[in-house]
């Protein structure tokens, strides 16, 4: 501790500054406490600088529209697509029917009207549901007659009245041509992008 105290004491007496008198000079008498500090400073500072500032950001997005199908009675779901390059943005949606669906909501209002034979008939428009009757010995109503009759109708049919398979009546077109239709609209907006 006593040695911490002489090391404190050494550097507080170390740091005093004494004035000293100017005898000489200019000055013709001697000045006491004053204390003289004469300082000459000549600077020069040029400064040559270019800021470039380069901002690059991207295009704004497009950005899919929402489309709201909450209503689960109409039996149709939103479809939405946007595409963004550099210079153009678009951006699709629609609302897409499902037909089978309405199939099974048309059947089940017909059965619930006590409408069953012509409930069964809506679903007989199915490939899959013809089939199931066929081989289940209870085929399809074919105008008006059931059961054996009706069997025997089918059998004696030409094909033109049988659902195929993936098939809707009221349109024609298979599940593979709809979606051959769609991967060339889609093709053909890239195409468009392009040029």
């Amino acid at each position: 501790m006593f040695r911490i105290f002489l090391v404190l004491s050494a550097l507080t007496i170390g740091s005093f500054a004494y004035a000293q008198e100017d005898t000489g000079g200019d000055t013709p008498e001697p000045v006491d406490d004053v204390i003289r500090t004469e300082s000459t400073t000549n600077s020069t500072v040029t400064t040559n600088g270019k800021i470039e500032n380069v901002i690059k950001s991207p295009p704004p997005s497009a950005i899919s529209p929402t489309i709201n199908t909450s209503n689960s009675d109409l039996c149709t779901f939103g479809v939405a697509g946007a595409v963004q390059t550099q210079i153009l943005g678009i951006s699709m949606g629609s609302q897409v029917t499902d037909k089978n669906c309405e199939r099974l909501k048309n059947a089940k209002t017909l059965y619930d009207m006590g409408m069953k034979v012509a409930a069964v008939s809506v679903m007989c428009q199915d490939k899959r549901i013809f089939d199931a009757m066929m081989n289940a010995g209870t085929p399809c109503p074919y105008d008006g007659l059931i059961g054996e009759e009706a069997k025997i109708a089918w059998l004696s049919e030409d094909g033109n009245t049988i659902p195929e398979e993936g098939v809707e009546r009221d349109e024609g077109w298979t599940n593979d041509q709809k979606t051959m239709a769609g991967a060339g609209a889609v093709g053909l907006l890239f195409l468009l992008f392009l040029l």
